[in-house]
């Protein structure tokens, strides 16, 4: 990516916390003041001083003033970004694990205070990203399927334990739990639109209609004649 010379901008006096919203490819660039990036939803591909990275709601990076920097987002993607003085700690690229208190951030947390939270959290080395909208499109066009863990592991080419380690950081979910809520969703879905239950069944993965009634009582407390009459 050629570097956007326009971006440089003022030394900042103090640290400044936004979120933003990204959509599509942005030329690399580069600013008199370091960043502070993380997604709280969902993931940015970044290009970094000429190397791959990626920001998401687990993995942070901080980007120090002066580093050529670009990037690629779905759209909707949104990202917290703090604008920070150059100060110890933010002198060097780095990847750290986004502190909990920061995936939901209140406004009672300054950006100073957001940022002082970062400099404590634990660097990470760099790992596969996990892109959760493609693997959900993916699982969603055969969801009739069987989907044990191993083959959504097998997706975005990551062991077993890999696979789930990275999942809950990034979902508090389970890989199965996160199934189970796609195949409930497309059932309710069906249901409204008329679909007998035990077509809808088949269509969602379902071993039998019983099955399937069973779940939505217990996961959503409603019947299949319930969701129908919603027509």
């Amino acid at each position: 990516m050629s570097r956007d010379t326009a971006s440089l901008r003022p030394v900042l006096d103090q640290a400044q916390a936004s979120v933003r919203s990204y959509s599509g490819e942005h030329q690399a660039h580069a600013h008199d003041y370091a960043q502070i990036l993380f997604a709280l939803q969902g993931r940015m591909e970044l290009e970094v001083a000429g190397r791959p990275s990626f920001v998401d709601s687990a993995c942070g990076m901080v980007i120090p003033a002066g580093a050529d920097h670009g990037y690629l987002a779905a759209p909707q993607t949104q990202v917290l970004v703090i604008d920070a003085p150059m100060a110890q700690g933010l002198d060097k690229l780095r990847r750290f694990a986004v502190p909990p208190a920061l995936r939901f951030p209140q406004s009672s947390l300054s950006a100073a205070a957001q940022m002082a939270l970062v400099l404590q959290a634990p660097t990470l080395l760099q790992r596969r990203g996990l892109d959760l909208l493609l693997l959900q499109q993916q699982v969603q066009a055969a969801l009739h399927e069987s989907w044990p863990t191993a083959r959504l592991a097998n997706l975005v080419h990551l062991s077993v334990a890999q696979f789930h380690a990275r999942f809950v950081e990034l979902t508090d979910r389970t890989p199965q739990d996160w199934l189970r809520g796609l195949r409930l969703d497309a059932a309710v879905l069906q249901l409204k639109k008329g679909t007998a239950l035990e077509a809808t069944a088949l269509l969602c993965g379902y071993a039998s209609a019983s099955a399937l009634a069973y779940a939505l009582r217990r996961e959503r407390g409603v019947t299949s004649r319930q969701l129908r009459e919603q027509r």
